[in-house]
């Protein structure tokens, strides 16, 4: 048995090599089913969109002797039979009601008051606050715009620092695949998407970019050090480069994941702070897609993007040209 050592020796010389390029069609077709499939979610499980987006009304309740959350859906519906609300417990020890906005400062009174009574605190211990529509409209733009600008401005800043448009766009690509992917288990596990979410979908993005970058640093340096004289074919080139730095991006994903893991687990089922579980779900499931993403995706894909030039596929002829000779050769002597 090997140790890590050893396996990242045999990896970086050659000697051990998985065949991330070699069999990128495959890696190409789970992509693809993976992003159908988180693209479908949405379909027989509604994205949940937290109040910050869709605007509400919400009501806490401190501290009752009984957290049980079904006192808060009959206490609303007492005075407002038709609502739909949502109903948590927060930090293990405050109810959060949220609705739909109310029509008038009395209905919230008479809400803020059936839950005080139902769950036999004080009214002052029933804090009530509001979010209107056009509050959450704006976060959302913002949210929008600000995805936008993130993607534009790493298109252009690796252009200019790999000199070519194509890494470029297998980034974006990768990186793309790596939030399609992330929403859709954000969905599937059945959590809201709130600002806080958003922030941990831009920082996974950030994380991917990172990620990315170094990877294709070493392509860069692989396919561009020995140029014409290299022995190898471009995409033997490019799956070299993966493979030297595959300990090292999974050696990343692991340190990076497990203290994020802990904040989940210590949000979630610990202290129930759901800022710390939205937040954390995203970044931890971002970052486990983002090293699959760099790998799989983004690495296979400019390979392709780069095969298809007159210089390179020129090049890649002489190569198996020159291999076939030895190999004729070497059968004679």
């Amino acid at each position: 048995m090997r140790s890590m050592n050893e396996l990242g020796n045999d990896l970086y010389s050659g000697k051990t090599s998985f065949p991330f390029v070699g069999r990128r069609r495959v890696w190409f077709i789970i992509a693809i089913l993976l992003v159908v499939g988180s693209a479908l979610v949405p379909l027989f499980r509604p994205v949940q969109f937290s109040i910050e987006f869709t605007g509400g009304s919400q009501f806490t309740v401190e501290a009752p002797a009984d957290r049980n959350q079904d006192t808060a859906t009959t206490a609303v519906r007492s005075v407002l039979p038709n609502v739909t609300t949502k109903v948590t417990t927060v930090n293990n020890r405050d109810i959060r009601v949220q609705t739909a906005q109310l029509k008038n400062e009395q209905q919230s009174h008479d809400v803020a008051a059936a839950l005080a009574k139902a769950y036999g605190v004080a009214d002052d211990k029933v804090n009530t606050s509001f979010i209107g529509p056009s509050w959450g409209e704006g976060v959302t733009r913002q949210s929008l715009w600000g995805l936008a600008i993130f993607l534009a401005l790493t298109f252009l800043i690796l252009a200019i620092y790999f000199r070519t448009w194509k890494m470029s766009a297998a980034s974006i690509l990768g990186l793309l695949d790596v939030l399609v992917i992330t929403v859709g288990v954000y969905a599937l596990a059945g959590f809201e998407i709130s600002p806080a979410a958003v922030i941990g979908f831009l920082t996974i993005l950030a994380y991917s970019l990172y990620d990315t970058t170094v990877v294709f640093d070493k392509i860069r340096e692989n396919t561009s050090e020995e140029g014409t004289k290299s022995s190898r074919t471009f995409g033997e080139a490019v799956n070299l480069a993966v493979n030297q730095t595959l300990i090292r991006s999974i050696n990343t994903a692991v340190i990076a994941a497990l203290p994020v893991g802990a904040i989940l687990f210590i949000g979630a089922f610990w202290l129930g702070a759901q800022t710390l579980t939205d937040i954390s779900l995203s970044i931890f499931v971002g970052i486990i897609v983002a090293a699959y993403s760099t790998l799989f995706v983004a690495a296979p894909l400019y390979s392709l993007f780069r095969e298809n030039e007159s210089g390179i596929r020129e090049h890649d002829k002489r190569v198996l040209a020159a291999r076939d000779r030895a190999t004729v050769s070497a059968v004679e002597v």
